[in-house]
């Protein structure tokens, strides 16, 4: 096991995709000699040279178009959006082509290749640099979505992302590049696509989180561990395929559910995770499934972000808001007194 940062961790996990495999190449804009704007492609077209490893012009369909008639030709592309919602110039091919053609061929074709997009908040950025776009892939059928929180996830993930027959939107929770963890590259731990983790188990509540809300999620089930509060912690990994099975076990197992998500809240991606929960596990719930998220908002200037992102104190609130046994009831009081 070695000790990376979640940065350093994607760009081991891109060296080696390239080392092992000539049909493996990177580009996108400012990812060759300088290494991208976070770095992540650091070193690698010194060591593979501009044709495995080179810069494209700023123009973000382009760079999507062309990935779409490498893959079709053989080579597995893996291009960088730079920031999310620098992706928006390229949704057309996105959904129009790179999630429909395996379909639109019946299967004579696919597209082996992953779009990174550096996404959410917490760095201090503006718009157009800190939005939280996930739902827009998760919406599409055809994508793999996938959203590492660990550095040794984003080592394996990426690594099954480049394997993988189908595009994968691989989402990079920017404010965790330089959060550190060990990583077993090399030496494989991690689960693959469509398996939840339970990094905290408990047993009065369940936390769903994904990529930049895991930490989050962490914090307050230890902020509630001090308050006896006895919480569950279910990193999600991937958005799509969902793993139902991990989470569903969890939330019948405490009979309460708090999902977390940077993005805004209406027609999130949880809110999809607390329908599926509300229909699967209806009769273990002891109280409504609650969500924490963004507000239905612009992203806020950088003064302003702390108050739009989740924290451990909204989700703590949340908890508190589920009927725990020890509490009393205050609807039903509040019927009696009525």
């Amino acid at each position: 096991m070695t000790t990376l940062s979640m940065a350093q961790a994607l760009n081991a996990a891109l060296r080696d995709a390239l080392r092992e495999d000539e049909r493996v190449l990177v580009f996108g804009e400012d990812v060759g000699p300088l290494g991208g704007v976070f770095r992540i492609t650091d070193g690698l077209t010194k060591e593979f040279g501009e044709e495995r490893c080179f810069d494209t012009p700023l123009a973000e369909a382009g760079i999507v178009g062309l990935a779409v008639g490498l893959a079709m030709g053989g080579f597995r592309p893996v291009i960088e959006m730079q920031f999310d919602a620098f992706a928006y110039p390229a949704f057309e091919q996105i959904a129009s082509h790179v999630a429909k053609l395996r379909n639109r061929t019946r299967g004579r074709l696919s597209l082996p290749m992953v779009i990174r997009i550096p996404y959410a908040g917490g760095i201090g950025g503006v718009e157009h640099h800190c939005d939280s776009s996930e739902a827009y892939y998760a919406h599409t059928p055809g994508l793999k979505v996938v959203t590492p929180a660990t550095a040794d996830d984003a080592y394996w993930l990426l690594r099954d992302a480049i394997a993988d027959p189908d595009p994968v939107i691989f989402m990079e929770p920017k404010r965790l590049y330089w959060s550190k963890g060990e990583t077993s590259a090399g030496d494989r731990r991690a689960a693959g696509f469509g398996r939840a983790a339970v990094l905290r188990e408990g047993g009065d509540a369940t936390l769903v989180a994904y990529g930049p809300t895991v930490p989050v999620a962490l914090e307050a089930a230890e902020a509630a561990a001090r308050e006896g509060r006895d919480l569950e912690v279910v990193d999600l990994r991937t958005i799509v395929p969902f793993d139902d099975a991990t989470v569903v076990a969890s939330v019948r197992k405490t009979g309460r559910c708090v999902v977390i998500q940077e993005a805004q809240g209406f027609a999130g991606v949880g809110a999809e995770i607390a329908a599926r929960v509300q229909e699967r596990c209806f009769h273990s719930l002891a109280a409504p499934v609650l969500r924490v998220t963004g507000f239905d908002i612009p992203y806020p200037p950088p003064i302003l972000e702390h108050s739009h992102l989740p924290d451990a104190d909204r989700v703590l609130d949340a908890v508190d808001r589920l009927q725990f046994d020890d509490e009393p009831d205050l609807l039903h009081l509040a019927g009696e007194a009525s």
